[in-house]
């Protein structure tokens, strides 16, 4: 290893190429800044590389599988379909190329220089980044902190053989026969579902009263009467204990209503959450960086420290793990460095799982907004009596607009429904440029569409539906 004495001058360090980081790199050189991004494992990040973009191709792969099983609704008869899941893992590999070579691509358009190593504090303004080749030390004016986060690993259920992670349950070397999930949020539920689509036998084990907790039930259990469709065992309310596996399957042991219970499948998956990853050797203790007790770096309204020229964004900070909140955050923070006035405003920040049928949620449930205050109005609207819906061959899912009876503001929509991860960029954007009922009805809406299902939700709530019969 080679390690130089003197200090290199730039203007922004940002230690991580994640959504937050890249995004927040690109937009500080547009800003005039000379910028260093430096990234221990892969450009693009967990997102793009382990998490968001691999895992929803494997999820499109299973439902292009799913949808030849179904393919007899619709007159359609096909035979000796088979799955080669060499090619499966060809594709979600093709694609994670592809975006993790245009954001290398991006960074090199903007001058952004990229290293592949650590780092690691020193003082306030300085630090040294490292791998097995080199040690340059850098002096910087300011820095942006976006290193993520990693699963949590429980003491019970080590990684290693066949207890995976998330990861590692994007790459397993065969479709597992049965498997084992450790935790019914959203990334349980999406891998659950992907394999299920494939022929896997699926056990969920969940903690809470039922899976994906924070959604509304009558969101969740559209989730859940497709699990058990397709067969898969939904244990709520109970807690996983410990695991003995062998070269071929693993056995959970886990207590459900005071009782012992087993289970073995080929694999386990443990999904109970992410861990911010701001431990290690970075140093944020050495520069006195405030964190919370969960290792969470309190910022301000611009994502910075408690050290004015160091910010953090992502899921290091308070607030959902979220790609899209880390990719806000880093606009606001590359901005802020540039001397502009912008701040966060989480007002709107939108959920959306994957699952079948996919949720997406934005604003207020209606319990929140009445616990706010606010005389609310609901319009709810079912996606089996529209057309494009019905085309597609969707039976199950709704739009659900929640608004100021006093004013029509939209306050919150959830959407259960095929497209309902795309449909509710409308209703966030209503939000957050403070629309009521009304604009939204007044928009034209093309024909036929599935958004024609907010309009007529928006009408339910305005008491005069053209598609339903108002009571």
């Amino acid at each position: 290893m080679v390690v130089g004495d003197a200090s290199l001058d730039i203007d922004l360090l940002v230690i991580g190429a994640g959504p937050g980081g890249y995004v927040a790199a690109i937009r500080a050189a547009q800003l005039g800044q000379n910028v260093l991004v430096v990234d221990k494992e892969y450009v693009g990040g967990v997102c793009l590389n382990v998490g968001c973009i691999p895992s929803k191709a494997l999820i499109s792969a299973s439902h292009q599988y799913d949808s030849i099983g179904h393919a007899a609704d619709f007159g359609i008869t096909a035979s000796d379909v088979k799955v080669e899941w060499s090619k499966v893992q060809e594709f979600k590999n093709g694609v994670v190329k592809k975006l993790t070579g245009g954001v290398a691509s991006l960074l090199k358009a903007n001058k952004i220089e990229y290293f592949n190593g650590e780092v690691m504090f020193i003082n306030e303004t300085e630090a040294r980044v490292f791998n097995d080749n080199e040690a340059p030390r850098y002096r910087f004016k300011n820095c942006i902190i976006a290193t993520g986060s990693r699963p949590i690993e429980l003491k019970a259920f080590p990684y290693g053989g066949r207890i995976v992670s998330s990861t590692g349950a994007l790459s397993l070397p065969e479709i597992p026969k049965s498997l084992v999930v450790i935790g019914g949020g959203y990334i349980g539920i999406e891998l659950s579902q992907m394999y299920a689509r494939f022929g896997t036998k699926v056990t969920i084990i969940e903690g809470t009263e039922s899976i994906l907790p924070g959604f509304d039930t009558d969101m969740s259990s559209l989730v859940a009467k497709k699990l058990k469709g397709a067969k898969a065992e939904i244990v709520t309310g109970a807690q996983a204990k410990s695991a003995e596996q062998t070269d071929k399957d693993v056995t959970v042991t886990y207590t459900v209503g005071g009782e012992d219970k087993q289970v073995t499948a080929d694999y386990l998956l443990v999904t109970v959450g992410r861990r911010p990853n701001t431990d290690g050797e970075l140093g944020l203790d050495l520069i006195n960086v405030k964190m919370t007790d969960r290792g969470l770096i309190e910022i301000d309204e611009q994502c910075r420290t408690n050290i004015p020229h160091i910010y953090a964004i992502g899921d290091i900070t308070e607030g959902p793990a979220l790609a899209h909140k880390a990719m806000y955050e880093a606009r606001v923070a590359a901005e802020a460095i540039a001397g502009q006035a912008s701040a966060v405003d989480y007002k709107c920040i939108p959920l959306v799982v994957f699952s079948d049928p996919e949720l997406s949620s934005v604003g207020y449930t209606e319990k929140e907004a009445k616990d706010k205050g606010h005389n609310v109005k609901v319009g709810k609207f079912p996606f089996n009596i529209n057309g494009r819906a019905l085309s597609l061959g969707v039976k199950e899912g709704f739009v659900k607009i929640i608004a100021d009876a006093d004013n029509g503001l939209v306050l919150g929509a959830q959407i259960a429904g095929i497209e309902a991860s795309n449909m509710i960029a409308e209703l966030g954007l209503a939000i957050e440029m403070g629309a009521t009922l009304e604009d939204i009805a007044l928009t034209i809406h093309a024909h036929p569409t599935l958004g024609e299902i907010v309009l007529d939700a928006v009408e339910m709530a305005l008491g005069h539906p053209i598609h339903a019969i108002s009571k």
